[in-house]
């Protein structure tokens, strides 16, 4: 039972990742031109999130 609820939060926490994602490209792209300093920032956040979802990913796999 608990590995079911388990496997519905991982799917959970990778799509509210996702989201968070197509955010944080919107408001990267918003700001390049005027704030590249900023934009950098977020993109290198994007990438966090990127990876912490693979991880996410494997874990699901596993289950």
């Amino acid at each position: 039972m608990e590995l079911e609820k388990l496997r519905h939060l991982l799917e959970h926490w990778i799509e509210h990742n996702d989201e968070h994602v197509r955010k944080y490209k919107e408001w990267a792209e918003k700001i390049r031109g005027e704030r590249d300093d900023i934009a950098e920032l977020i993109e290198e956040s994007i990438a966090h999130f990127e990876k912490g979802n693979e991880v996410l990913r494997k874990a699901m796999e596993r289950l």
